[in-house]
C-alpha cells in the first residue's frame, strides 16, 4: 500500500494523512466472525489495497490525520512511535520509521502543533505523543494540548490494564506530567467550537469518535469503531481487539447512521487506499462505502 496522501477540504479545513506504517494481518484473526466466502466474493475491490493476493490477510494502515483550521494545526491520533518496547506485538515493537520526516514533508514541525486529538489510548494511536530525548520520554509536540477521554485514562488505574501499562507510562503519562493533557467526560461534547467528541464505546471503554465542523460541513474521525471497509457491509463483525464486541457493533451502526444522515466526510484510522470516503444507505437500507 502506498504512503502517498491527498489533501482533502472540509469547509475551511484541510486534512492530510501522514502514514507511519502499513501491514497485513490474518483476516480470520482480525475478524472472529469472518465469513470466508463473503470475503472472497468481494475480491474485486478488496485487492490490492485491502487484502493480500491470496485473500488471507487484511491490509491495514497506521497513520495520523493532519488538520489545518482557523490557524491551528491539529493532529488526530499519533500512531505507534519509535523505539518503544512492545513485546505483545511485533508490528509495534522497537519501530524506526521516518514518521517525523513525513510530517515535515506535510509542512508540520513538532513545535507547530496546537492540538493532538486522540480517539483512544491504544498502542497504535498514542505512540508519537512522546519521543526519547536523552533517555527520557518527552512530549513530541511541546506546544500542543493533548485531548482524550477521562475514561481511557482511568482504565489504566485498573488491574485489567496491567499488561498495557508500558503504553501509558511512555506515551501518555509524560504529557500528563507536563501539564499538556485535557480530558473529555464520558458523555463527550464540544472541546472547542467546531470540535466535538462523540462516545463510541466497545472497542475500548472510553473510545471517542471526533467531529470537526466547518462552514456547514463535517469531517468525522471514527477511530477504531471500524478497522476495515468490509465492516461497512457487515457491521456486526467486530475485531478481535474489541473489548466488548456487542457494544462495538452498536457503536458502529450508530456512527454509520450519523455519517450517512449528516453527509460527513469520513477519515478512517486503518483503511488502506485513501483512508477517506463517505458512507451512504443502499436501496435495502444497508450501508455503502465510497472511497474519496
Amino acid at each position: 500500500m502506498s504512503t502517498q496522501s491527498t489533501t482533502y477540504r472540509v469547509g475551511a479545513a484541510t486534512i492530510t494523512r501522514v502514514t507511519e506504517q502499513t501491514f497485513g494481518i490474518d483476516a480470520a484473526r482480525l475478524f472472529p466472525d469472518l465469513d470466508a466466502s463473503l470475503w472472497r466474493a468481494n475480491a474485486s475491490w478488496l485487492l490490492p489495497e485491502h487484502a493480500d493476493a491470496a485473500l488471507t490477510s487484511a491490509q491495514l494502515s497506521v497513520h495520523t490525520w493532519v488538520v489545518r483550521l482557523n490557524g491551528r494545526v491539529i493532529l488526530v491520533d499519533t500512531g505507534c512511535g519509535n523505539g518503544k518496547d512492545r513485546p505483545f506485538g511485533a508490528i509495534f515493537h522497537q519501530l524506526d520509521t521516518p514518521y517525523l520526516a513525513r510530517l515535515a514533508a506535510a509542512g508540520v514541525q513538532p513545535e507547530d502543533v496546537d492540538l493532538v486529538l486522540i480517539t483512544h489510548l491504544h498502542v497504535d494511536h498514542v505512540g508519537w505523543n512522546t519521543r526519547l530525548v536523552d533517555g527520557e520520554w518527552v512530549p513530541t509536540f511541546p506546544n500542543a494540548r493533548y485531548v482524550f477521554a477521562a475514561a481511557e485514562r482511568a482504565y489504566y488505574e485498573t488491574p485489567a490494564a496491567a499488561d498495557r501499562m508500558m503504553v501509558f507510562d511512555d506515551s501518555v503519562l509524560p504529557v500528563i506530567r507536563a501539564g499538556l493533557a485535557d480530558e473529555i467526560a464520558d458523555e463527550g461534547g464540544t472541546y472547542l467550537p467546531g470540535i466535538r467528541f462523540m462516545p463510541t464505546p466497545g472497542h475500548c471503554v472510553g473510545h471517542m469518535s471526533i467531529e470537526i465542523a466547518s462552514e456547514g460541513e463535517r469531517a468525522l474521525f471514527w477511530g477504531d469503531v471500524v478497522h476495515h471497509p468490509i465492516q461497512v457491509l457487515k457491521p456486526d463483525w467486530s475485531s478481535s481487539f474489541c473489548a466488548d464486541r456487542a457494544q462495538a457493533s452498536a457503536s458502529r451502526r450508530r456512527i454509520f447512521e450519523y455519517a450517512a444522515d449528516h453527509e460527513a466526510q469520513v477519515f478512517t484510522s486503518h483503511f488502506g487506499g485513501s483512508s477517506a470516503g463517505r458512507i451512504t444507505r443502499g436501496e435495502n437500507g444497508d450501508f455503502v462505502w465510497r472511497f474519496a
